[in-house]
């Protein structure tokens, strides 16, 4: 499960939305600002609304909700009359800055090692109203993460604010991602952006953006620790649902030793991975086993595509979903089973949503850059897995796309070619 899926098509890629924070997304001493300044933000606010991006996955969902027990968790401590921090269940301090900006052992920036006190010394917990959602609509939470504990945290969207005071977002990487929140996003009076793809546009006051981070989990434990709350099992559990969700299981690139350490700093706090992956990946309707003999049946092999290193294909109509009558999230796991063919660096699968628009998902082994070819196509994402949104018929989308892969990084742009909707940034893609 990933999210490459960009939004619906005719919004805009939200670049222009709000100018960006200062020197924002850069390591060293300047991203340790906008970390300072995010926990500021946070500390003295008494609304923080939380949004992740539509149609959310594991990463965008398991992080806002980690978020927002740890929101809940300092304010039930701020009740009580103390801050919630000192130190992590494994014996480590939180809530602490680094000095260096350095990362830490565990997959996040670094930390004191000694306190959980910020700079200015001992930090008072905010008591905030805390709102968290995500912009579609029906809302419904995607079957495969409602094992997720936070459902009595999420609102609807109609009930978010018009104007939030502080308002966090998850996992997107440009403002329309957001759907139906994103003229929240553009009033509120701060905007923190919490994201690790690559094509960000930097859209918040306040970005906290690390494209080298394997999930948007990795920057939610960190500012969880800064923020001086103890990680719980029902934080860990949405955390660690986005750190296997978009590094695969720990199958991709992206898998390092920090990110083995944080997973197991997690799981220290009594959460399940075998019941975590069951939920997942290892279970779906019955429906879906049919609809897969249909679309594989279908699936076609381009050994001379993408510039000759393979491309395979196919394509998920709604006339296939409604045949077996399952939703549209059901589409999304049929690219991790077209991208093993063996003979193609590149898999493409088209899947139609219920208005008729194309959502594209593509994924590469490592020897072309997908990122750059959806970017071009009004999307984004990552090099090996990107996607965007089109319109037309699925030969025009090919048609455009295969263009886009068979040029280098000086191709030609795609603006007003079949099957382009958005502009650049319009999409983020995960893993």
């Amino acid at each position: 499960m990933t999210d490459d899926h960009p939004p619906a098509a005719g919004q805009s890629s939200g670049a222009d939305a709000r100018p960006p924070g200062p020197d924002a997304g850069v390591p060293g001493p300047d991203a340790e600002a906008e970390w300072s300044r995010a926990v500021k933000v946070l500390d003295g606010a008494t609304e923080i609304c939380l949004a992740c991006h539509v149609r959310p996955d594991g990463d965008a969902l398991g992080s806002m909700l980690a978020v927002a027990h740890a929101l809940r968790a300092r304010a039930t401590a701020a009740q009580g009359g103390t801050a919630q921090g000192g130190r992590a269940q494994d014996g480590t301090a939180q809530g602490s800055t680094a000095q260096d900006g350095t990362t830490g052992q565990d997959g996040t920036t670094g930390q004191d090692s000694t306190t959980g006190q910020d700079s200015a010394g001992e930090r008072p917990a905010a008591a905030a109203r805390v709102v968290a959602s995500f912009g579609d609509l029906p809302f419904e939470i995607p079957r495969i993460l409602r094992f997720l504990p936070g459902a009595d945290l999420l609102s609807p969207p109609d009930a978010f604010p018009e104007r939030p005071q502080v308002m966090v977002t998850f996992d997107a990487a440009s403002v329309d991602r957001l759907g139906i929140l994103q003229a929240r996003a553009c009033q509120a009076d701060e905007l923190i952006v919490l994201d690790h793809h690559a094509s960000n546009t930097r859209f918040g006051t306040v970005n906290l953006i690390d494209p080298t981070a394997a999930a948007t989990a990795v920057l939610a434990f960190d500012l969880i620790r800064r923020m001086g709350v103890e990680i719980s099992r029902d934080i860990a559990l949405g955390l660690y649902a986005g750190l296997v969700t978009d590094t695969g299981s720990f199958k991709y690139s992206t898998t390092s030793p920090q990110v083995h350490q944080l997973a197991a700093r997690l799981l220290q706090t009594g959460i399940e991975p075998g019941k975590v992956a069951h939920e997942l990946w290892d279970r779906s309707p019955f429906g879906f086993l049919g609809l897969l003999s249909t679309v594989l049946g279908r699936a076609q092999l381009e050994p001379a595509g993408a510039a000759g290193h393979g491309l395979v294909w196919a394509t998920v109509t709604r006339g296939d979903r409604a045949a077996h009558g399952l939703p549209f999230e059901v589409a999304e796991s049929v690219i991790d089973v077209v991208r093993r063919a063996d003979e193609a660096d590149v898999a493409v699968v088209l899947k139609e949503d219920d208005d008729g628009c194309w959502q594209v998902s593509a994924r590469s082994k490592g020897r072309a850059d997908v990122g750059r070819a959806c970017v071009a196509l009004g999307g984004g994402g990552h090099p090996l897995a990107a996607g965007f949104t089109a319109h037309g018929t699925a030969a025009e989308v090919m048609t455009a796309l295969r263009e886009q892969l068979a040029t280098g990084p000086g191709g030609p742009a795609a603006a007003g070619r079949p099957g382009a909707a958005g502009g650049p940034g319009a999409a983020d893609g995960g893993r």
